[in-house]
């Protein structure tokens, strides 16, 4: 099996994840804090184990996912002719768990900030690269803007993800100015990237409906 640069780096990143938490499993308290509401104040926690083992957990299990979808996906050999633009927001996606995962020990150890604050420029960076890898997608059956009208024709996909990937990297923008509302920086987040995935479903539909009328 073909190990990729990527896979090595991510792999990395999870096996440091389990080891801090290894290191650190004395030093937590016996509850974690484990859940902000918009406005950055803790309102969920878990037990040690879980929020010392839990992010990591899922991590790996991304790996396994991201490194099954290419080999399994009976479009795979389109994703080649994108891949290094998803292999790079694989890498993306797991540096933003790691980097929520060291903020919650920080949290846990006394360290008090605002999270939403400190997790919007992360949020934003992860939309704008996911417009970058969008509007470079080929058609197929795991990534990018799925709606039975992409997966339907070649042309519907590529001119919804055309205009998804501008407005994906539109809604990271805008997520960055979040930093500067501290009581309302999720609504900055969350807004633009819902408005974004109901208009490119109902814009995909538009695009089948009027080319299968012509």
């Amino acid at each position: 099996m073909n190990i990729r640069k990527n896979e090595i780096i991510i792999s990395a990143i999870i096996l440091t994840s389990f080891l801090i938490g290894i290191y650190l499993y004395p030093y937590m308290p016996d509850k974690i804090a484990s859940h902000w509401n918009y406005r950055g104040e803790v309102d969920g926690y878990i037990t040690k184990f879980w929020g010392l083992f839990l992010m990591p957990s899922i991590s790996l299990g991304l790996l396994l996912l991201f490194i099954l979808i290419p080999r399994i996906d009976p479009l795979k050999e389109n994703i080649e002719k994108f891949r290094k633009y998803f292999d790079r927001f694989i890498v993306l996606i797991i540096i933003f768990l790691f980097y929520l995962y060291l903020l919650t020990i920080f949290w846990n150890l006394g360290k008090k900030f605002n999270m939403v604050q400190l997790l919007v420029p992360a949020f934003a960076l992860i939309f704008y690269y996911a417009g970058i890898l969008v509007e470079n997608a080929k058609r197929n059956w795991f990534i990018g803007i799925r709606t039975p009208w992409t997966l339907s024709s070649e042309n519907v996909w590529d001119k919804t993800h055309k205009i998804g990937g501008k407005l994906f990297k539109g809604a990271g923008t805008i997520a960055i100015l979040g930093i500067f509302f501290q009581n309302y920086a999720i609504f900055f987040v969350i807004t633009p990237a819902i408005l974004v995935a109901i208009y490119t479903v109902i814009y995909s539909y538009f695009i089948y409906q009027k080319e299968k009328n012509n």
